[in-house]
């Protein structure tokens, strides 16, 4: 039988499934793709549950990420000495990114700071709700990648090296792990109302891993997926009949190409977008939510229903087994090069009730053991002012602060320092590839399972960085076999 008007069958018959093609590629059975080393058998590639190396204490992770870079001097990080020599010439070494609009007059925080917790975590007025969950949080005040750039530190952040055109984060745990839940998408992106961040769909990419593992857009407004529903006409037995159809078509084509890693994910989301039909919706349906709990995230007040709603969709996604969620913010938001002191309040305004919700939530419904969370940037802000007329802060990657929260962090945990005015890390600095290092222990990772051999040669998360275990932050501290490591 010949298959030459294939295209043409598509075009007309294809229901609306086609839309989710290439928004997420999935495979059930088979995948061919390059062997690692000469075989006469293919390699395959799939989404089932792939067991760790060892007992993970993490088993999903949702990042919320906050492009632009938070300015953790005047969030997280109090410094006294800063706000005593406010407006003073700074006469130590300063790394600007924008030396046009750059000052050397010192910035203190406007506002006030105070302890919160049992553990006396010190944090800024303008998060009360994270005051709330601090002795659940593990806050790290000495971040650093050391590039200044936005993509360049976004790169190292998500796929573990300034360059692009590597996997991201999100890939790299689906690749090692694969998804409990074969009815919805491993990697899901919950993107902002106001447009793709920073870099924009390389934040979800698969790279050089086969194309099975990108990542999935969710769209910020209903429809959240859009095709998701089949013609009524066509729905129930005679839909099943077509799809039947297509896979034997797509399979026979795949004989003839066999290796060919896009050919046969976009014949696997067919089947996806199928079971999605179900199981996406109901788990994008935030109205089976109690009105208690859309208070909790903010969603019945306009000015955090946005990012309340996503942060709940993310907690929905991963009680249903999927393995990696990342909510972004829009492009630049936390990007205060001018008009901090009305900019910065009106953005923690619209996430810091979501964010913590977020962690409550998990936590009452006893997710929070098993899931990692994440709230952090890119980088942070320089202590001194830039743009005199209109005051905003520049950009600082020597030491900026973000926080963990759940599967298998130390709860009320302040881990390392930044100098006296916050410009530099100085004591435990965790670099971007000690991160990476210490999720993959949180998900019982060995480094060779974000290795991935390719034509050019073999790649990893690492890369030949030499990343550690953060121990100090971890609630179980290292086996006997780990010290001797």
């Amino acid at each position: 039988m010949s298959h030459y008007t294939r295209r043409h069958f598509l075009t007309q018959q294809a229901f609306g499934l086609g839309g989710l093609a290439l928004s997420w590629l999935m495979q059930h059975d088979a995948l061919q793709a390059a062997p690692a080393k000469p075989s006469l058998e293919p390699v395959t590639y799939d989404l089932r549950p792939k067991p760790p190396a060892r007992e993970p204490q993490a088993r999903a992770m949702i990042s919320m990420f906050m492009k632009g870079g938070p300015s953790h001097i005047d969030l997280f990080d109090p410094k006294p000495e800063l706000k005593k020599r406010h407006l003073q010439n700074y006469t130590g070494d300063i790394k600007y990114d924008n030396a046009a609009e750059a000052s050397s007059k010192l910035f203190g925080c406007p506002w006030k700071f105070s302890k919160h917790g049992q553990c006396g975590m010190d944090l800024s007025e303008l998060l009360p709700a994270l005051g709330e969950i601090a002795d659940d949080i593990c806050l790290i005040r000495s971040m650093h990648t050391g590039v200044d750039n936005h993509g360049q530190s976004i790169n190292a952040m998500n796929t573990g090296r300034f360059v692009s055109g590597r996997p991201a984060l999100g890939s790299w745990m689906t690749y090692a792990l694969g998804t409990e839940n074969q009815n919805l998408p491993a990697f899901v992106v919950l993107s902002d109302p106001t447009g793709l961040p920073v870099l924009g769909v390389e934040n979800w990419q698969n790279a050089w891993l086969p194309s099975i593992y990108q990542g999935t857009v969710v769209r910020p407004q209903e429809p959240r997926i859009l095709n998701l529903d089949p013609p009524p006409q066509f729905r129930g037995p005679i839909q099943e009949r077509f799809l039947g159809y297509l896979e034997s078509i797509n399979r026979d084509h795949l004989e003839r190409h066999p290796r060919e890693h896009d050919l046969a994910a976009r014949i696997h989301s067919y089947e996806l977008a199928a079971r999605m039909q179900v199981a996406a919706k109901e788990a994008l349906d935030i109205s089976q939510e109690s009105k208690a709990t859309h208070q909790l995230y903010g969603i019945d007040d306009p000015l955090t229903q946005d990012y309340g709603t996503r942060c709940l969709i993310a907690r929905r996604l991963v009680e249903r087994g999927v393995r990696f969620v990342q909510i972004f913010t829009g492009n630049q938001t936390w990007d205060h090069h001018g008009g901090i002191e009305s900019a910065l309040p009106a953005v923690c305004k619209r996430t810091d009730k979501p964010a913590a919700a977020l962690v409550k939530d998990l936590k009452q419904t006893g997710l929070l053991d098993s899931t990692l969370v994440h709230w952090g940037g890119e980088m942070g802000r320089l202590p001194v002012i830039q743009n005199e007329k209109n005051i905003g802060r520049d950009h600082n990657t020597q030491g900026f602060s973000q926080w963990l929260a759940g599967g298998g962090i130390k709860r009320g945990c302040i881990h390392g320092e930044t100098d006296e005015i916050g410009h530099k890390a100085v004591k435990d600095v965790v670099n971007h590839f000690d991160y990476h290092t210490t999720l993959m222990h949180l998900f019982g990772l060995d480094p060779q399972q974000f290795t991935f051999t390719r034509p050019t040669g073999t790649g990893s998360l690492l890369d030949g960085q030499a990343g550690r275990i953060v121990w100090e932050i971890l609630e179980r501290g290292p086996s006997a076999n780990e010290k001797a490591s």
